[in-house]
């Protein structure tokens, strides 16, 4: 059974539509990395609250990535006077690729469904062991419906829209 690892922008997605619920459909572990959601908790957003909620609520596993605990003391070091505020943008997508290649180098290596919507990670680029499988949010809503999962991919991605979330066009794979 794979450990499903959202990132940022399907979260942000599925609370604008109000379905953060089908990431357990599955009946996949879901578990979020550190650093994905302090970027999408550390701002109250439209999307914060519920997002917060989920996790607390279904006490989903909050991964700890090397990442994160570097963030904190850069961001501690800088709040004391003794450096620079620590930088904001891509440790999300660093901390998952630290976790993805850990499930990667466990014997056996573990199997994970990386979800997603940033086109930088559609790229060869962002590089993912092979026992984790990158999936955009219209594939894993498709796969939901063509599993009876769900009523309607389409529904939940106009509800989104509706709701005011402008969301990438990639489906992948």
């Amino acid at each position: 059974m794979p450990i499903l690892v959202p990132d940022a922008g399907p979260l942000i997605t599925l609370a604008y539509a109000d379905r953060l619920d089908v990431l357990q459909q599955p009946g996949w572990p879901v578990h979020i990395v550190d650093m994905v959601l302090h970027e999408l908790t550390r701002n109250r957003t439209p999307t914060s609250e519920a997002i917060a909620a989920l996790v607390k609520e279904h006490a989903l596993t909050v991964v700890t990535t090397e990442v994160w605990q570097r963030y904190q003391q850069r961001l501690a070091d800088a709040t004391a006077g003794k450096g620079a505020p620590p930088r904001k943008t891509g440790l999300g997508e660093l901390a998952v690729q630290e976790y993805m290649t850990r499930l990667g180098l466990e014997d056996p290596a573990v199997p994970a469904v990386f979800l997603f919507e940033d086109h930088k990670i559609a790229r060869a680029s962002f590089h993912l062991p092979d026992s984790v499988h990158r999936v955009s949010t219209r594939a894993y809503l498709s796969f939901l419906e063509e599993r009876g999962w769900i009523a309607s991919a389409e529904a939940i991605e106009r509800c989104a829209i509706q709701n005011g979330r402008h969301f990438s066009q990639i489906r992948f794979p």
